[in-house]
């Protein structure tokens, strides 16, 4: 049995904060300073963690190893489970051929690669976030945006970047649905509020995917395609979370931003479009070639593009069918709850963890849902069982160091959660006071940074964030939305979400090349909306508290 300490050094929280965070610390200073390669850096990180545990905040050593062991057990299931499938849905296109026909169908919706960037990386991951979650939409539209014909670092970041206003209300709602549980407060009001606060972000997600795709001179020659699809995203966002459905924001935001595009783009073009050639790593896509041109002039037959398009159109129906109601609670039947053997932790206070609780949801995950759309996308191909378990083999073998840094990240978070060094952290900005609410945000960005996941962090830190709250006089939602809405930022920088996106467009071993790419705008978004929380929390913005 181990008992969580928050201040192990010296009584202090402000010291023991700066030990507490020595492993985010050097796993980030490894990856984005010294560029070394993921899989190293987490598992240095998760030693130092480890050691932390046990020197500092007097862990025993077989607790700290056994929620490390609880921490890549989930690492692998539900979140590697659910991509190893998505890369595999994309590696039977490529074994058929049906991902250079997509990869034309594309380009003849538009060959300005700025305006794809906006229609799959925004709006169709949005959709994929809705439905999936989990790392599903970056792993899906990265490849997506290699079909088009875009280098592998800048497809990477594009689906970083995008995966960031929809991640609230991911996978349904789930980030929000736990964030009610955590925190005792209703969940459509959490829901209004985080509708409230994302979507004003929405609105600057695609000028900034523009922006990455061609700079100053991409915001000049298409900031209309990219302002109408951020309006219409965070309009639809805010009036369904608000007055609709919160699980269906995302759904409702993802379909009409795409079809704003689409509808602007039929009247209005860049006088230049851009598109820039690339030689993909791994060959999963070649450079542009006068053939490619011809081929795109020249239509390729229907049911090939039909059957180009049925992955994705599967995916879509499959997750929706999972989703309702009946089907939901009779796929629940296969989901067990399992206590992690030999893991006993409690907090300061003496009460017990939930953290030892191992939900094992064999079928309403993610993962198992694109097993499923991956076999029927099989059939749709025509595509012979023995190719693709060879496809299945390959995309094993191209997630290898993807698998190690994920386990070895979320073992990471495990540990800091188990020993307390998270909640050291978040109790220590807790004690800012009134100012809290300027620094709410940061505490879910920096909650999403370690786990990966929004849900985690609405689970770490839900209830601290309303606790704070009552001890400051701020509003308790505010302070809960906030935690929800300043972790949608932490994604892009989150050590998994880089792994996948590495592994997804061949780039294993430069995952430090990615987030410094990324961190810039991470950091934008944040503090961007640390200053909407502050101002949300005084007259100025108070208005729009729900």
């Amino acid at each position: 049995m181990y008992q969580q300490v928050l201040d192990p050094v010296a009584g202090s929280l402000a010291w023991s904060s700066l030990v507490a965070g020595l492993p985010l610390l050097v796993l980030f200073v490894l990856l984005g300073v010294l560029r070394m390669t993921a899989w190293v850096a987490s598992l240095v990180s998760l030693v130092l963690a480890v050691v932390i545990a046990v020197a500092v905040y007097g862990m025993p050593v077989g607790q700290a190893l056994l929620a490390g062991t609880e921490g890549a057990a989930f690492g692998f299931f539900p979140i590697l489970w659910i991509v190893i499938n998505a890369i595999w849905v994309f590696q039977m296109t490529v074994e058929t051929g049906h991902f250079d026909v997509l990869r034309r169908s594309f380009a003849r919706v538009s060959d300005d690669q700025r305006i794809q960037a906006i229609i799959i990386a925004f709006s169709f991951g949005a959709l994929i976030e809705a439905l999936a979650g989990f790392g599903t939409p970056v792993a899906v539209t990265s490849v997506m945006l290699i079909a088009l014909g875009f280098k592998p670092l800048k497809a990477a970041v594009l689906a970083l970047t995008a995966n960031t206003a929809p991640v609230a209300f991911g996978a349904m709602a789930t980030p929000i649905i736990t964030l009610g549980k955590v925190t005792g407060l209703s969940g459509d009001t959490l829901g209004a509020m985080v509708g409230r606060q994302t979507p004003i972000l929405a609105v600057f997600v695609p000028l900034a995917l523009v922006a990455i795709v061609d700079g100053r001179r991409g915001l000049r020659e298409t900031w209309p395609v990219a302002l109408v699809c951020g309006i219409v995203f965070a309009v639809a966002q805010y009036a369904t979370s608000n007055f609709v459905s919160v699980p269906l924001a995302d759904v409702v935001a993802s379909l009409l931003s795409a079809a704003a595009v689409v509808a602007v783009v039929r009247v209005w073009r860049p006088r230049r479009p851009y598109t820039q050639p690339a030689v993909v790593a791994g060959g999963a896509a070649d450079e542009p070639t006068p053939e490619f041109a011809e081929r795109v002039a020249r239509p390729d037959a229907r049911p090939e593009i039909v059957r180009a398009y049925a992955p994705y159109a599967i995916i879509i129906v499959v997750f929706v069918i999972c989703q309702l109601p009946p089907v939901k609670s009779l796929l629940d039947k296969a989901t067990f709850v399992v206590k992690w053997p030999g893991l006993h932790l409690l907090n300061a206070k003496g009460d017990t963890l939930a953290l030892p609780t191992f939900t094992l949801n064999l079928l309403t995950t993610p993962g198992t849902q694109m097993l499923v759309a991956g076999a029927l996308t099989m059939a749709a191909l025509r595509l012979p069982a023995l190719r693709a378990l060879k496809a299945y083999g390959a995309t094993l073998h191209q997630l290898r160091w993807a698998i190690v840094t994920v386990m070895a990240v979320l073992a990471l978070a495990f540990v800091m959660n188990a020993s307390g060094q998270t909640i050291t952290l978040g109790t220590w900005m807790a004690g800012a006071g009134a100012a809290f609410a300027l620094f709410s945000p940061i505490l879910g960005w920096l909650g999403v940074a370690v786990t990966g996941s929004d849900t985690s962090s609405n689970s770490l830190f839900g209830a601290l964030q309303v606790s704070a709250a009552r001890q400051a006089g701020l509003p308790e939602v505010l302070m809960a939305a906030a935690n929800s809405s300043g972790g949608v930022l932490g994604k892009m920088i989150s050590p998994q979400n880089l792994a996948i996106a590495a592994a997804a467009v061949g780039l294993n071993g430069k995952e430090g090349d990615i987030f410094r790419r990324v961190i810039v705008w991470s950091l934008v978004f944040l503090v961007f909306l640390c200053a909407l929380s502050a101002l949300q929390a005084s007259p100025v913005l108070s208005w729009m508290i729900a």
